[in-house]
């Protein structure tokens, strides 16, 4: 008797394919990608998680509010206890008047909070699944700029077809040419593979990798 073998995660991996192109922008077929990394089925709710984690974590949480200890007023009582007809009052400070302290107002706070790395894992997965199955990931051979051309870069994406999207462009590792030659494309974010989030992937309705890219992907979140 034959003992059944374990189910893996990958065992549920689809393949996936994408267009490829030359180092010039032209196409030249189609390949396949990794299974554990672009075919996944999709967790939305892993994907959302990661989102908004990753939102918190970039909020500033310097917003304040005065209370009544902080008010720079008056120390005095406002008028004398008895004999005026209105109502007692002993501080210029009170939340109740306006200019008055603020009760329980926004304070300074750290909204970060940390993830399962399993959890982050599994969601950019899914992104990046996601956009492979909806046809929206394209592989490029190599991105090679002698100089930080915003023009040469702007070029390159509307001979691909990619102009006027929303692109995450990925590379092996930090290519100082890459990043200056597209920050001045405003719907164009450049950063290495081995830095990639599950909030960029949502963001982009692209993504064009390098072959190289594609393979520390592999490397590091397979």
């Amino acid at each position: 008797m034959t003992k059944a073998r374990t189910k893996t995660k990958n065992d549920d991996a689809k393949s996936a394919k994408a267009v490829a192109y030359s180092a010039k922008g032209d196409e030249s077929g189609s390949l396949e990608l990794p299974p554990s990394i672009f075919g996944i089925t999709p967790k939305p709710h892993a994907v959302w998680e990661a989102v908004v984690n990753y939102e918190a974590n970039q909020r500033q949480g310097t917003v304040k509010t005065k209370t009544r200890g902080e008010i720079r007023r008056s120390n005095s009582k406002p008028w004398r206890q008895k004999g005026t007809g209105r109502a007692r009052a002993g501080t210029w400070r009170s939340p109740i008047w306006v200019g008055g302290g603020t009760i329980h107002g926004p304070q300074p706070r750290d909204h970060s909070y940390r993830l399962p790395r399993k959890l982050k894992r599994t969601a950019l997965l899914s992104a990046l699944s996601d956009r492979a199955q909806n046809g929206r990931v394209a592989i490029i051979d190599s991105i090679e700029l002698s100089q930080a051309k915003t023009k040469v870069m702007a070029s390159l994406l509307k001979k691909l077809g990619l102009e006027g999207q929303k692109v995450l462009l990925l590379t092996e590792a930090h290519d100082n040419n890459v990043v200056l030659a597209s920050r001045n494309l405003a719907k164009v974010v450049a950063m290495p593979a081995r830095e990639v989030n599950p909030y960029m992937v949502v963001a982009c309705d692209w993504i064009l990798a390098t072959k190289d890219a594609v393979k520390t992907l592999e490397e590091v979140f397979s």
